[in-house]
């Protein structure tokens, strides 16, 4: 109850929101990634990037407050943050993208008469032949196989298995990248609102809640993924993603507007 009366509150439960995503470089999206044809040096070399990125946000955080004002800097980070996403939002839809709404819904495509050969065909495409002739197996050796972030990539896989396009795989990266800005400002602005603005003997107890809260939103990411865990399901997570995430800002602007109203009143 201490937590949900503070008047931070809002700000609070904005950035748990913001936890509730696939939008970062962790183990969901990374696997992604090799399933886009993205090697692993070059993922190495997006994460270092990403770093600085992070790096940037945090000095952007330092200047903005100097500058506009603690409410302020969550404000304008809030906004880069959402406008960086927008590039993640345009790769579900962009050439090479394997989002296909159908998978999500196999229930109804089973029981339709008319469509069980090309199920089945689809079905095919997704699979590899254990055996060829005389019953020889076709997996591919131990020597064929690479153990990277608990993902298995095949060096004799068919080319085909390659996207058409790159352009989603680069979008959804500039996107999470470069909103790395945004997300580190606004997570020191909250942070430090909550030092600010809390009374020393509840600083404690609600910076315990807000970490629960944060751990809490965290695993509803992993339950989404858990619900929809094929590659042609992930543009439907990042959009989920992006609603959670400007849902959060949401209660953030809330939070500035009650805030900046009350400095008025009072002054």
């Amino acid at each position: 109850m201490a937590y949900y009366h503070q008047p931070v509150f809002l700000a609070g439960m904005g950035l748990a929101f913001l936890y509730t995503t696939v939008l970062g470089f962790d183990c969901i999206t990374t696997g992604y990634a090799y399933t886009q044809g993205i090697s692993g040096s070059l993922l190495s070399l997006l994460m270092g990037v990403s770093a600085v990125a992070g790096l940037m946000g945090t000095i952007m955080f330092t200047r903005l407050r100097k500058t506009y004002g603690l409410i302020n800097t969550g404000i304008i980070s809030s906004c880069l943050h959402l406008g960086c996403l927008l590039f993640c939002v345009c790769s579900v839809f962009a050439p090479g993208s394997p989002m296909d709404l159908s998978l999500l819904m196999p229930y109804f495509t089973y029981n339709s008469s008319a469509e069980p050969g090309r199920m089945a065909s689809q079905r095919q495409k997704h699979t590899y032949p254990l055996t060829g002739g005389n019953n020889q197996p076709l997996l591919p050796d131990r020597s064929s196989i690479h153990w990277t972030n608990n993902t298995v990539l095949f060096d004799n896989v068919p080319s085909g298995t390659a996207p058409e396009s790159y352009l989603s795989i680069i979008l959804l990266f500039l996107g999470v990248i470069t909103a790395r800005i945004g997300l580190w400002s606004f997570d020191l602005t909250v942070t430090q609102l909550l030092q600010e603005t809390i009374c020393e003997s509840e600083r404690g107890v609600v910076n315990g809640v807000q970490s629960s809260m944060n751990y809490l939103m965290d695993l509803l990411h992993f339950i989404m993924v858990i619900s929809a865990p094929q590659p042609e399901h992930f543009g439907i997570l990042v959009i989920i993603s992006v609603l959670f995430i400007t849902t959060g800002h949401t209660m953030y602007f809330m939070y500035a507007h009650k805030a900046k109203r009350k400095y008025r009143l009072d002054t």
